[in-house]
């Protein structure tokens, strides 16, 4: 199976601080695959390399063959990206800011309507996409990113932190948004989260992350086996006890 990612010994220095020492993980086309662990591991840095928005220091990562600091372009134009910070333009309705966003992404064979109607349909936003942003709850903003990143048919999305913040109902409507669309299209998703619990149903496999570190990666089960855990919480705590 080809390798949507694959990261090697990617090193990230900030000044004195080594935000990445020596992170290895590979994710597999048509994947959710979930980077998690405690806030400062390291897990946004990653998303970034591999978003193209900053260079590693040492290491490499290859986006479907296309190395992160030599062809940068190339997957910009392959992936989108959600950091966990963003933001939509307040004054807008929801319909017309995802109309503005469209207008970057049409390419051969897509239309802004067909982007459209995607966008409408995993948001969830029903009549309320007519609306303005600076109305919106933040969940309701959550979802309208959500559906901007995902409305160009992305081969990777990269989602940092996709349900930080948002409460019950959000966030699981984000997270089924997430799984229904990677199910449905065929795309690859690359997630960060802290809550290890909610990776746990969202991800096919995931890496743990800690002080800049991976420390297992695997499918959820075969962890939960590994180290005797009820969950991955269980295991991430047993992980760092052992190391």
């Amino acid at each position: 199976m080809e390798l949507a990612i694959d990261a090697k010994d990617l090193v990230k220095n900030f000044g004195n601080v080594l935000a990445l020492d020596k992170a290895s993980f590979t994710v597999r086309d048509r994947e959710i695959f979930g980077l998690i662990g405690p806030n400062g591991a390291g897990k946004t840095t990653a998303l970034r390399i591999l978003g193209t928005l900053i260079k590693p220091t040492s290491g490499t990562a290859d986006v479907f063959g296309n190395d992160v600091v030599r062809n940068p372009e190339k997957i910009r134009g392959i992936i989108s990206y959600l950091p966990e910070e963003a933001g939509a333009y307040q004054n807008l309705s929801g319909y017309e800011y995802l109309s503005f966003m469209a207008g970057f992404y049409v390419g051969d064979g897509d239309t802004a309507d067909d982007m459209m109607k995607e966008a409408k349909l995993i948001s969830g936003l029903g009549d309320r996409l007519g609306d303005r942003v600076k109305g919106y709850s933040q969940g309701m903003k959550r979802r309208l990113l959500l559906a901007r990143a995902l409305m160009m048919k992305p081969k990777l999305a990269i989602l940092d932190e996709p349900t930080s913040g948002l409460d019950v109902v959000h966030a699981f409507h984000v997270r089924q948004m997430i799984k229904d669309y990677a199910d449905t299209m065929g795309v690859t998703v690359l997630l960060s989260s802290h809550n290890m619990l909610e990776v746990e149903y969202l991800c096919h496999r995931v890496a743990l992350i800690n002080e800049g570190q991976i420390i297992a990666e695997g499918k959820p089960e075969e962890l939960k086996e590994k180290y005797t855990a009820e969950n991955l919480e269980q295991v991430f705590m047993e992980v760092t006890r052992l190391g």
